[in-house]
């Protein structure tokens, strides 16, 4: 029996297998209104057979989108757009997720394939950004930002509980904070972007303040019954890569005591300089090592689309769930491809029946 193609149980929701698609932005929103698009691909995703899709990172605020052509749950006239995502997603079978952030001094950028720079100021689409501490990312996002004060930290933490208020409206059953990549809440928690003297800066404990706080403003309104997760970058492969785990970790235990009831274990990208391993199942024995020493469900992402690669991280007990980016856009039906790899006997929900019925006629390919 394949472990990765077991369910996963986490509060009163039930996966169907290990597989997760991560947040993937789309750059194809509207003023925050998500389009024909998004339903399109959502549904895509749960139709192939993962488990869990978790839709982009959501701005909470029009200032928090990376940017002018993210998603947004900054009012309520985003919710009925939303809402036929997430009935989209469930429909094709998998658990409906999404991730709320706020992109601090990353956002107001153009998209990837248009510059992946900071938007001029010259543009009617600019605006102002925000971070912790008035310090450029760096690179094409050498914009400084303004330093926020303590009524724009309480501003943002109020909009991620409303955005997390609209998103339950929506039908979402599973909620992430994207407290990773460089955006907001990461650069609170970086020594690279947060050079503050007051209750928000300095030790680990003041800069995972915003972090905490804002998780638990969210605990208040979200379902206990529901899972509540975050996307955390635990190191930034910057030199000091034990001191900056044991100081994630040590914040993650404290989340957990908090309402947090899993993470995705990722990478902090909070400097241009970082020097990252890339390599097939690279953050494996990290995301272990947060889920032994903080005692926490796990999940991580980058170079698990190896069938062998995947299931051997939750059958060795690196992770509760992988997530998958790439290879589903590669194929919305990667899982079919995993269970073939790793001899698993395919159930209905590996294909739509549409697909299996000509696939097994033709091909000698069985659905089930």
């Amino acid at each position: 029996m394949s472990a990765l193609f077991t369910p996963y149980k986490l509060k009163d929701i039930t996966l169907r297998n290990r597989i997760a698609v991560p947040p993937m932005c789309q750059y194809s929103a509207k003023d925050g209104f998500v389009t024909d698009w998004h339903e399109t691909h959502y549904a895509g995703m749960a139709r192939g057979g993962a488990g869990l899709v978790i839709v982009e990172a959501t701005g909470v605020s029009p200032d928090g989108r990376i940017s002018p052509d993210c998603t947004g749950l900054w009012s309520d006239a985003h919710i009925t757009g939303m809402a036929k995502v997430a009935a989209a997603i469930k429909a094709g079978g998998a658990v409906a997720g999404i991730q709320l952030a706020h992109a601090g001094r990353k956002a107001n950028a153009n998209c990837p394939w248009g510059g992946d720079d900071h938007i001029a100021l010259d543009d009617p689409r600019y605006w102002e950004i925000i971070s912790p501490s008035p310090i450029a990312f760096g690179g094409g996002l050498s914009r400084v930002p303004r330093e926020m004060t303590l009524e724009d930290i309480a501003r943002v933490k109020a909009d991620f509980v409303a955005a997390a208020r609209r998103a339950l409206e929506a039908g979402f059953e599973w909620l992430e904070l994207h407290f990773a990549h460089g955006y907001l809440a990461q650069s609170f928690f970086s020594i690279h972007a947060n050079q503050r003297s007051d209750a928000y800066g300095g030790d680990a404990a003041g800069r995972g303040r915003f972090l905490q706080e804002t998780l638990a403003a969210v605990r208040e309104v979200w379902p206990e019954r529901l899972p509540l997760t975050a996307r955390f970058g635990v190191l930034e492969f910057d030199g000091r890569d034990e001191e900056t785990l044991a100081e994630a970790i040590g914040l993650t235990r404290q989340m957990r005591e908090g309402g947090l009831d899993f993470l995705s274990v990722s990478i902090g990208f909070s400097t241009p300089d970082a020097q990252v391993p890339w390599g097939p199942a690279f953050m494996g024995p990290y995301a272990k090592r947060v889920r032994e020493e903080a005692g926490i469900p796990v999940a991580t992402a980058w170079g698990f689309d190896a069938p062998d690669d995947a299931e051997r991280a939750i059958a060795e007990g690196q992770m509760d769930v992988v997530m998958i980016g790439r290879a589903f856009l590669a194929n919305p039906h990667y899982p079919y491809v995993l269970a073939q790899k790793l001899g698993v006997a395919k159930p209905d929900w590996v294909l739509p029946t549409p697909y299996a019925h000509w696939l097994e006629r033709y091909h000698g390919v069985a659905k089930g």
